[in-house]
Protein backbone atom coordinates (compact mmCIF):
# COMPACT_ATOMS: atom_id res chain seq x y z
CA UNK A 1 0.00 0.00 0.00
CA UNK A 2 3.05 2.32 0.64
CA UNK A 3 4.53 1.95 -2.85
CA UNK A 4 0.90 2.18 -4.39
CA UNK A 5 0.37 5.49 -2.05
CA UNK A 6 3.66 6.87 -3.76
CA UNK A 7 2.94 6.32 -6.97
CA UNK A 8 -0.01 7.83 -6.82
CA UNK A 9 1.17 10.94 -4.83
CA UNK A 10 3.78 11.35 -7.95
CA UNK A 11 1.28 11.13 -10.65
CA UNK A 12 -0.83 13.60 -8.97
CA UNK A 13 2.69 15.80 -8.76
CA UNK A 14 3.68 15.56 -12.10
CA UNK A 15 0.13 16.26 -13.46
CA UNK A 16 0.29 18.97 -11.05
CA UNK A 17 3.18 20.39 -12.44
CA UNK A 18 2.06 19.80 -16.37
CA UNK A 19 -0.70 22.00 -15.73
CA UNK A 20 1.32 24.81 -13.78
CA UNK A 21 3.84 24.80 -16.69
CA UNK A 22 0.87 25.01 -19.44
CA UNK A 23 -0.75 27.48 -17.20
CA UNK A 24 2.53 29.52 -17.17
CA UNK A 25 3.49 28.60 -21.32
CA UNK A 26 0.02 29.93 -22.45
CA UNK A 27 0.14 32.74 -19.76
CA UNK A 28 3.50 33.82 -21.53
CA UNK A 29 2.04 33.42 -25.00
CA UNK A 30 -0.84 35.52 -24.30
CA UNK A 31 1.56 38.02 -22.89
CA UNK A 32 3.86 37.62 -25.53
CA UNK A 33 0.50 38.26 -28.38
CA UNK A 34 -0.41 40.82 -26.11
CA UNK A 35 2.53 42.81 -26.51
CA UNK A 36 2.96 42.40 -30.23
CA UNK A 37 -0.45 43.48 -31.05
CA UNK A 38 0.01 46.85 -28.77
CA UNK A 39 3.17 47.57 -30.09
CA UNK A 40 1.48 46.86 -34.25
CA UNK A 41 -1.55 49.00 -32.91
CA UNK A 42 1.29 52.18 -31.41
CA UNK A 43 2.82 51.72 -34.48
CA UNK A 44 0.31 51.95 -36.91
CA UNK A 45 -1.20 55.20 -34.72
CA UNK A 46 2.44 56.57 -34.94
CA UNK A 47 2.15 56.02 -38.76
CA UNK A 48 -1.16 57.95 -39.05
CA UNK A 49 0.25 60.69 -36.81
CA UNK A 50 3.31 61.60 -38.80
CA UNK A 51 1.43 61.33 -42.15
CA UNK A 52 -1.23 63.75 -40.59
CA UNK A 53 1.85 66.14 -39.30
CA UNK A 54 3.70 66.05 -43.10
CA UNK A 55 6.43 64.24 -41.36
CA UNK A 56 6.90 61.45 -43.59
CA UNK A 57 5.67 60.59 -47.13
CA UNK A 58 6.08 62.63 -50.40
CA UNK A 59 4.20 65.71 -52.21
CA UNK A 60 6.12 64.86 -54.74
CA UNK A 61 3.79 62.74 -56.78
CA UNK A 62 4.51 61.78 -60.48
CA UNK A 63 2.22 59.87 -62.96
CA UNK A 64 3.56 58.88 -66.64
CA UNK A 65 0.59 59.80 -68.70
CA UNK A 66 0.02 63.31 -69.77
CA UNK A 67 -1.66 65.35 -67.15
CA UNK A 68 -3.20 68.95 -66.59
CA UNK A 69 -1.83 70.24 -63.58
CA UNK A 70 -3.69 71.42 -60.91
CA UNK A 71 -2.86 74.23 -58.33
CA UNK A 72 -5.54 75.73 -55.39
CA UNK A 73 -5.32 78.99 -54.01
CA UNK A 74 -8.05 79.09 -51.36
CA UNK A 75 -8.28 81.75 -48.69
CA UNK A 76 -6.68 84.83 -47.87
CA UNK A 77 -3.19 85.66 -49.32
CA UNK A 78 -1.32 86.11 -46.24
CA UNK A 79 2.20 85.02 -45.51
CA UNK A 80 1.32 82.61 -42.66
CA UNK A 81 -1.38 81.11 -44.61
CA UNK A 82 -1.63 78.01 -46.54
CA UNK A 83 -1.88 80.42 -49.47
CA UNK A 84 1.19 82.23 -48.63
CA UNK A 85 3.31 83.39 -52.01
CA UNK A 86 6.08 80.92 -50.92
CA UNK A 87 3.68 77.81 -51.20
CA UNK A 88 1.54 78.70 -53.95
CA UNK A 89 5.35 79.63 -55.81
CA UNK A 90 6.84 76.56 -54.83
CA UNK A 91 3.24 74.23 -56.22
CA UNK A 92 3.08 76.20 -59.57
CA UNK A 93 7.05 75.21 -59.82
CA UNK A 94 6.44 72.04 -59.06
CA UNK A 95 3.61 71.82 -61.70
CA UNK A 96 6.10 73.39 -64.78
CA UNK A 97 8.83 71.16 -64.02
CA UNK A 98 6.80 68.23 -64.31
CA UNK A 99 7.27 66.51 -67.94
CA UNK A 100 4.02 65.68 -68.16
CA UNK A 101 2.22 68.81 -67.45
CA UNK A 102 0.06 69.87 -70.77
CA UNK A 103 -1.00 72.73 -69.05
CA UNK A 104 -1.68 74.34 -65.50
CA UNK A 105 -5.02 75.66 -63.90
CA UNK A 106 -4.88 77.89 -61.13
CA UNK A 107 -7.85 77.16 -59.08
CA UNK A 108 -8.82 80.69 -57.31
CA UNK A 109 -11.30 81.21 -54.28
CA UNK A 110 -9.88 84.20 -52.77
CA UNK A 111 -11.01 87.68 -51.12
CA UNK A 112 -7.68 88.91 -51.38
CA UNK A 113 -4.92 89.75 -48.91
CA UNK A 114 -1.65 91.47 -48.93
CA UNK A 115 -0.23 93.12 -51.63
CA UNK A 116 3.08 92.02 -51.82
CA UNK A 117 2.24 88.30 -51.51
CA UNK A 118 0.18 88.90 -54.73
CA UNK A 119 3.01 90.46 -56.39
CA UNK A 120 4.84 87.83 -55.47
CA UNK A 121 2.61 85.27 -57.29
CA UNK A 122 1.67 87.46 -59.90
CA UNK A 123 5.22 87.70 -60.90
CA UNK A 124 6.67 84.09 -60.86
CA UNK A 125 3.70 83.12 -63.03
CA UNK A 126 4.87 85.89 -65.52
CA UNK A 127 8.34 83.85 -64.83
CA UNK A 128 7.13 80.62 -65.16
CA UNK A 129 4.81 81.14 -68.52
CA UNK A 130 8.23 82.89 -70.03
CA UNK A 131 10.60 79.94 -69.50
CA UNK A 132 7.78 77.41 -70.12
CA UNK A 133 6.10 78.95 -73.65
CA UNK A 134 4.24 75.58 -74.19
CA UNK A 135 2.71 75.15 -70.86
CA UNK A 136 0.14 77.68 -70.60
CA UNK A 137 -1.57 78.52 -67.14
CA UNK A 138 -5.62 79.07 -66.97
CA UNK A 139 -7.06 80.67 -63.83
CA UNK A 140 -10.57 78.98 -62.69
CA UNK A 141 -12.35 81.36 -60.54
CA UNK A 142 -14.45 79.43 -58.05
CA UNK A 143 -16.80 81.69 -56.11
CA UNK A 144 -14.49 85.14 -55.44
CA UNK A 145 -11.49 86.35 -56.99
CA UNK A 146 -11.42 90.03 -55.52
CA UNK A 147 -8.85 92.19 -55.15
CA UNK A 148 -5.47 90.37 -54.36
CA UNK A 149 -7.23 87.46 -55.80
CA UNK A 150 -7.55 88.91 -59.06
CA UNK A 151 -3.87 90.39 -58.76
CA UNK A 152 -2.91 86.94 -59.32
CA UNK A 153 -5.29 85.77 -61.93
CA UNK A 154 -4.01 88.69 -63.96
CA UNK A 155 -1.19 86.82 -65.17
CA UNK A 156 -2.72 84.47 -66.08
CA UNK A 157 -2.99 83.18 -69.95
CA UNK A 158 -6.84 83.16 -69.78
CA UNK A 159 -9.62 83.44 -66.52
CA UNK A 160 -12.03 81.54 -66.63
CA UNK A 161 -15.47 81.79 -63.94
CA UNK A 162 -18.90 80.82 -63.29
CA UNK A 163 -21.07 83.20 -64.35
CA UNK A 164 -22.14 83.34 -60.64
CA UNK A 165 -18.76 84.09 -59.39
CA UNK A 166 -17.57 87.16 -57.95
CA UNK A 167 -14.71 89.28 -59.56
CA UNK A 168 -12.48 92.02 -59.65
CA UNK A 169 -12.23 94.64 -56.64
CA UNK A 170 -9.58 96.00 -57.68
CA UNK A 171 -8.73 98.53 -55.05
CA UNK A 172 -6.55 99.03 -52.30
CA UNK A 173 -7.61 99.47 -48.34
CA UNK A 174 -6.37 100.58 -45.31
CA UNK A 175 -8.66 100.19 -42.00
CA UNK A 176 -8.33 100.53 -38.73
CA UNK A 177 -10.50 102.31 -35.84
CA UNK A 178 -10.60 105.61 -33.78
CA UNK A 179 -11.25 105.29 -29.83
CA UNK A 180 -10.61 109.43 -29.06
CA UNK A 181 -14.02 110.06 -27.89
CA UNK A 182 -14.23 106.57 -26.38
CA UNK A 183 -11.40 107.18 -24.35
CA UNK A 184 -12.89 110.84 -23.01
CA UNK A 185 -15.80 109.73 -21.81
CA UNK A 186 -13.79 106.58 -19.60
CA UNK A 187 -11.23 109.24 -18.18
CA UNK A 188 -8.65 107.51 -19.84
CA UNK A 189 -5.63 109.69 -20.66
CA UNK A 190 -3.17 108.34 -23.72
CA UNK A 191 0.49 108.46 -23.25
CA UNK A 192 2.20 108.00 -26.20
CA UNK A 193 6.18 108.62 -26.69
CA UNK A 194 7.37 108.55 -30.07
CA UNK A 195 11.11 109.71 -31.26
CA UNK A 196 10.41 110.20 -34.66
CA UNK A 197 7.34 113.01 -35.74
CA UNK A 198 5.26 110.40 -37.60
CA UNK A 199 6.05 107.29 -35.61
CA UNK A 200 2.48 107.04 -34.22
CA UNK A 201 1.40 106.74 -37.71
CA UNK A 202 -2.62 106.77 -37.80
CA UNK A 203 -2.60 105.45 -34.21
CA UNK A 204 -6.06 104.46 -33.30
CA UNK A 205 -5.99 106.03 -29.90
CA UNK A 206 -5.25 109.42 -30.68
CA UNK A 207 -6.53 112.12 -32.96
CA UNK A 208 -6.34 111.53 -36.91
CA UNK A 209 -3.04 113.77 -37.77
CA UNK A 210 -3.98 115.77 -41.99
CA UNK A 211 -0.91 115.03 -43.09
CA UNK A 212 -0.57 111.49 -41.63
CA UNK A 213 -3.78 111.36 -43.44
CA UNK A 214 -2.51 112.96 -46.82
CA UNK A 215 0.22 110.73 -46.66
CA UNK A 216 -1.54 107.32 -46.16
CA UNK A 217 -3.91 108.15 -48.70
CA UNK A 218 -1.05 108.82 -51.35
CA UNK A 219 0.29 105.28 -50.28
CA UNK A 220 -3.22 103.91 -51.03
CA UNK A 221 -3.07 105.52 -54.59
CA UNK A 222 0.41 104.92 -55.54
CA UNK A 223 -0.23 100.81 -54.45
CA UNK A 224 -3.86 101.40 -56.30
CA UNK A 225 -1.23 102.62 -59.51
CA UNK A 226 0.94 99.63 -59.51
CA UNK A 227 -2.48 97.02 -59.28
CA UNK A 228 -4.00 99.13 -62.56
CA UNK A 229 -0.91 98.55 -64.36
CA UNK A 230 -0.66 94.78 -63.42
CA UNK A 231 -4.14 94.54 -64.61
CA UNK A 232 -3.94 96.48 -67.95
CA UNK A 233 -0.24 93.56 -68.67
CA UNK A 234 -1.73 91.00 -67.97
CA UNK A 235 -5.26 91.89 -69.62
CA UNK A 236 -4.54 94.16 -72.07
CA UNK A 237 -6.72 94.66 -75.30
CA UNK A 238 -9.48 92.53 -73.63
CA UNK A 239 -10.34 95.12 -70.96
CA UNK A 240 -12.76 97.86 -71.66
CA UNK A 241 -11.39 101.31 -71.24
CA UNK A 242 -13.99 102.35 -68.55
CA UNK A 243 -12.93 104.26 -65.08
CA UNK A 244 -15.31 101.66 -63.06
CA UNK A 245 -13.76 98.80 -63.60
CA UNK A 246 -10.94 100.21 -61.11
CA UNK A 247 -12.89 101.86 -58.93
CA UNK A 248 -13.02 98.95 -55.98
CA UNK A 249 -16.40 97.43 -57.19
CA UNK A 250 -16.81 93.52 -57.80
CA UNK A 251 -18.73 92.23 -60.63
CA UNK A 252 -20.46 88.69 -61.29
CA UNK A 253 -18.87 86.31 -63.22
CA UNK A 254 -21.05 86.76 -66.64
CA UNK A 255 -20.35 91.03 -66.20
CA UNK A 256 -16.50 90.09 -65.84
CA UNK A 257 -16.79 88.57 -69.48
CA UNK A 258 -18.22 91.60 -70.94
CA UNK A 259 -16.17 94.04 -69.37
CA UNK A 260 -12.84 91.91 -70.05
CA UNK A 261 -11.80 91.09 -67.15
CA UNK A 262 -12.42 87.02 -67.43
CA UNK A 263 -12.44 85.26 -71.14
CA UNK A 264 -15.01 82.85 -70.89
CA UNK A 265 -17.15 80.52 -68.59
CA UNK A 266 -15.18 77.07 -67.28
CA UNK A 267 -14.72 74.72 -64.43
CA UNK A 268 -11.80 72.90 -64.03
CA UNK A 269 -12.80 69.96 -65.54
CA UNK A 270 -13.79 71.63 -68.76
CA UNK A 271 -10.63 73.37 -69.12
CA UNK A 272 -8.64 70.61 -68.50
CA UNK A 273 -11.04 68.58 -71.02
CA UNK A 274 -11.58 71.30 -73.62
CA UNK A 275 -8.99 73.26 -73.27
CA UNK A 276 -5.48 71.78 -72.33
CA UNK A 277 -6.83 68.42 -73.76
CA UNK A 278 -5.66 66.55 -70.94
CA UNK A 279 -8.45 65.28 -69.08
CA UNK A 280 -6.50 63.63 -65.82
CA UNK A 281 -5.88 65.87 -63.50
CA UNK A 282 -3.03 66.14 -61.26
CA UNK A 283 -2.93 68.44 -57.82
CA UNK A 284 0.22 70.30 -57.23
CA UNK A 285 -0.96 72.35 -54.28
CA UNK A 286 1.32 72.08 -51.28
CA UNK A 287 -0.47 70.51 -48.42
CA UNK A 288 -0.54 71.74 -44.95
CA UNK A 289 0.74 68.97 -42.28
CA UNK A 290 -0.88 69.04 -38.63
CA UNK A 291 2.46 70.05 -37.61
CA UNK A 292 2.06 73.58 -39.58
CA UNK A 293 -1.04 73.90 -38.49
CA UNK A 294 -0.45 73.38 -34.92
CA UNK A 295 2.59 75.49 -34.89
CA UNK A 296 0.79 78.47 -36.87
CA UNK A 297 -2.45 78.46 -34.35
CA UNK A 298 -0.64 78.58 -31.22
CA UNK A 299 2.57 80.43 -32.43
CA UNK A 300 1.04 83.57 -34.33
CA UNK A 301 2.94 86.69 -33.87
CA UNK A 302 0.81 90.08 -34.68
CA UNK A 303 3.19 91.97 -36.12
CA UNK A 304 2.54 95.99 -36.43
CA UNK A 305 3.28 97.17 -39.77
CA UNK A 306 2.89 100.38 -39.33
CA UNK A 307 4.54 100.95 -35.82
CA UNK A 308 2.07 100.72 -33.35
CA UNK A 309 -1.36 100.83 -35.55
CA UNK A 310 -3.86 98.47 -35.78
CA UNK A 311 -4.30 99.22 -39.38
CA UNK A 312 -4.22 96.64 -41.72
CA UNK A 313 -3.19 97.11 -45.75
CA UNK A 314 -4.92 94.53 -47.83
CA UNK A 315 -6.31 93.78 -50.88
CA UNK A 316 -9.73 92.53 -50.13
CA UNK A 317 -13.11 93.54 -51.11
Amino acid sequence: MADSDKKNENWEKEVLEKLAFSSIREQRRTRRWGIFFKSLTFLYLFILLFLAMGWIGSSGMKITDKHTALVDLQGMLMSDSISSAENINASLRDAFNDQNTQGVILRINSPGGSPVQAGYINDEILRLRSINPDIPLYAVVGDICASGGYYVAAAADKIFVDKASLVGSIGVMLDGFGFTETLEKLGIERRLLTAGESKGFLDPFSPIDTKQKEHAQNMLAEIHDQFVSVVRHGRGDRLKDIPEIFSGIVWTGEKSIELGLADALGSVDYVAREIIKAEAIVDFTAKQGLAERFAKRFGQVIINVFGGTESNLMLHR
